[in-house]
């Protein structure tokens, strides 16, 4: 498969710069803390045991070995993504997992894929960052199969997720220039919206469109928090540019704001989900 020019530019930039090189450094952390995510696909795969698969926004490449786990003998297992740092740690990752799975850096939403090449996509948040979702879905669609199923996890609102704000809201006094999220654009909660995510499905040409709310219990070790903020998310994109001094009074400040999900040695958290599932719709 050759990849088309990539028109999503702003993401392109951002996971193919400083975002893309943190989830490679921090990929064995996000790795854990996302493996329920991880379970509710492959179980999704379990139940399907399509023989070719696609994993759109694979990053660094755990559900794509974790979904050709579940294919069997000859399955074949794709992850893209925009990110080139994260193809090259997704492909490492499958080297050394001995791992039936193969990965493309190209944008989902412009790359030629095969027609009806694939029987079944999955995607752990990785397809909320389309500029055209609708483009995106539709390209999708053109490279499924007539009988593909889909099964994504995507973010529900930020007032149902306040651990992943808590950051950027503790910092921002303090950070007075640091971009304010759009939810409406591109980004972790662009699907929030489960009419909007709707539309983007049936002017897409998808059948059969189902949302049903997850909500996941996620934790990590209490020794990773100031990674976790300094290194991931909006925060973790400005502060390299942050002088020495205000950077200290940043990271004290977003880490007592932290302290409500700290239980001994453990961060706690629900991350509010919708898992969406639907059908390739006709010819």
């Amino acid at each position: 498969m050759n990849s088309a020019p990539q028109t999503n530019s702003e993401q392109a930039k951002m996971w193919n710069g400083v975002s893309g090189r943190a989830w490679v450094e921090t990929q064995a952390l996000l790795d854990e803390v996302l493996k329920p995510f991880e379970a509710l696909l492959t179980a999704a795969v379990a139940v399907r045991r399509p023989a070719r698969l696609l994993d759109v926004g694979c990053g660094t490449g755990a559900t794509t070995i974790a979904a050709a786990r579940q294919m069997g003998p000859g399955g074949r297992a794709v992850g893209i993504d925009i990110s080139q740092p994260m193809i090259e740690a997704a492909r490492a990752k499958a080297e050394r997992a001995n791992a039936s799975a193969a990965f493309v850096h190209a944008d989902a939403q412009t790359h030629a894929f095969d027609r009806a090449g694939f029987d079944m996509i999955v995607s752990r948040f990785g397809v909320m960052f389309f500029d055209d979702p609708v483009a995106a879905f539709a390209n999708l669609r053109h490279a499924s199969a007539d009988d593909a199923v889909l099964s994504v996890l995507v973010y529900r609102s930020p007032a149902e997720n306040p651990f992943m704000l808590t950051a950027e809201r503790a910092a921002a006094p303090l950070l007075p220039d640091m971009p304010a999220r759009d939810p409406a654009a591109p980004g972790q909660f662009a699907f929030a919206d489960p009419r909007r995510v709707e539309r983007i499905f049936g002017d897409s040409g998808w059948a059969d469109v189902d949302l049903q709310p997850v909500d996941v219990a996620c934790s990590f070790p209490a020794r990773e928090l100031v990674r976790w903020y300094t290194q991931l998310g909006p925060l973790g994109r400005v502060l390299a540019d942050v002088d020495e001094a205000r950077r200290t009074r940043v990271v004290e400040a977003v880490r007592a704001a932290f302290d409500p999900y700290v239980h001994g040695d453990d961060v706690r958290f629900e991350s509010a989900c919708w898992q969406i599932a639907a059908r390739r719709n006709g010819a």
